[in-house]
């Protein structure tokens, strides 16, 4: 998380990079030259490099300050946002919000949202749990609005409280991404990526993309994240992930997503060695409706793909089905019985390579999926995020054959 940078002062110096002067800023900001001139030097220490270059002639940008005053541009718009979910009250509330809350405001109501808990919340922030408290209700003061109601669970955030702190995460994640790309432009290769790796990425794809962009960028800092698809696409769009690697969803779950094909993936009956299918070629679907099976989750493109193949072939999906996501255990779970499960060649490539399980060269029928990549409408990468999208494109090549 970027420094606890103060609005007004960044709202000053956005105006300074717009009108080219202080004297021009006092206006649009309501601050005194004084007031400006000690906000914006205040800012440039905590950032750690020059905004403007002074001039008679007024200020310009630096590069690095244009690099990052445009992130922050940006990071704005996601404030912006913030009054357009508030719902209409009278005229006692602030026509901008966020010309009314402070950066510990916004940051204690993000993550008590998040975390579900103002000790919890406390702790992240290291701060005293009524700090917490109270910056939380002073924003309330100001949105005019309850955030949250009581469940047995905890804390239970209204639509709009959810919607504000999203809006609030993405202004956070847009201020970091504008101060890793100075760093890089200075040369330090030293940003954050953080990947959602759905269950056919985990095996091979993801970790040969990382490991082979940490050969080149070896001081950039990874997260691999797995876990279920609607976790991981809301953590994609609160700004905690910067995209998300596995079979694509159709229709869009959310409008606030691009989805880019990587390719297109079938799906293989997978068995322990010596199991008494290994060597059949052809094995009739009503032999397969008959095995126990390890399946997918529900409500994910491979679980569709294996009731498919069934209803398509005039039967019911089996009864006898444990469901998984996790390859260890599904590995151990065909390593130990004749169980069956339909996953992705690509998937248990290594553990074929291996002699731990065997793929059925049988080709099913309409279980095709479509593999990419998932990311956020509008979310530009970094260099250290680019390359490694570049680098996860080399990685999808054809499996390796393997009989």
């Amino acid at each position: 998380m970027p420094p606890a940078l103060n609005l007004r002062h960044l709202t000053a110096a956005l105006a300074i990079r717009q009108l080219g002067s202080i004297s021009g800023a006092i206006d649009k900001v309501h601050l005194s030259q004084s007031a400006i001139t000690q906000g914006l030097n205040r800012l440039e220490t905590e950032l750690g490099f020059r905004l403007f270059t002074r001039s008679h002639d007024g200020l310009t940008a630096t590069e690095a300050g244009e690099i990052f005053l445009r992130r922050a541009q940006q990071a704005f718009e996601f404030l912006f946002s913030m009054d357009r979910v508030l719902p209409q009250r009278d005229k006692t509330r602030p026509s901008r919000i966020y010309r009314s809350v402070t950066t510990k405001q916004l940051r204690a109501l993000m993550t008590v949202v998040e975390l579900g808990s103002y000790t919890l919340a406390a702790r992240r922030l290291n701060l005293a749990q009524p700090t917490v408290h109270r910056a939380v209700q002073d924003m309330e003061a100001i949105c005019g609005l309850h955030f949250f109601g009581k469940s047995p669970a905890g804390l239970e955030p209204t639509w709009h409280t959810r919607q504000l702190a999203r809006y609030i995460a993405l202004f956070f994640s847009e201020l970091s991404q504008g101060i890793e790309e100075v760093q890089e432009h200075d040369g330090r290769m030293t940003g954050r990526l953080r990947i959602g790796s759905l269950p056919l990425a985990r095996t091979r794809m993801v970790p040969r993309a990382v490991v082979t962009l940490l050969r080149e960028f070896p001081e950039a800092r990874v997260s691999i994240i797995d876990g279920p698809y609607n976790e991981q696409l809301h953590a994609l769009l609160h700004g905690r992930l910067d995209l998300i690697v596995g079979a694509l969803r159709e229709p869009l779950p959310s409008p606030d997503i691009v989805q880019k094909r990587l390719f297109a993936d079938s799906l293989n009956i997978v068995v322990r060695p010596g199991h008494p299918l290994e060597k059949r070629g052809v094995i009739s679907a009503t032999e397969l409706h008959a095995l126990d099976w390890v399946a997918p989750r529900e409500e994910t493109p491979a679980r569709e793909a294996f009731t498919h193949f069934f209803e398509s072939n005039g039967l019911s999906p089996p009864s006898h089905v444990i469901e998984c996501s996790s390859l260890v255990a599904i590995r151990g779970m065909l390593m130990e019985s004749d169980r069956a499960a339909l996953l992705s060649a690509r998937q248990v490539e290594i553990d074929v390579q291996f002699g731990l399980l065997s793929v059925s060269t049988q080709n099913l029928q309409g279980t095709g999926r479509e593999i990419g990549i998932t990311l956020r409408k509008g979310w530009q990468p970094t260099q250290v995020q680019q390359r490694f999208l570049e680098r996860l494109q080399e990685q999808c090549q054809p499996p390796l054959d393997p009989h």
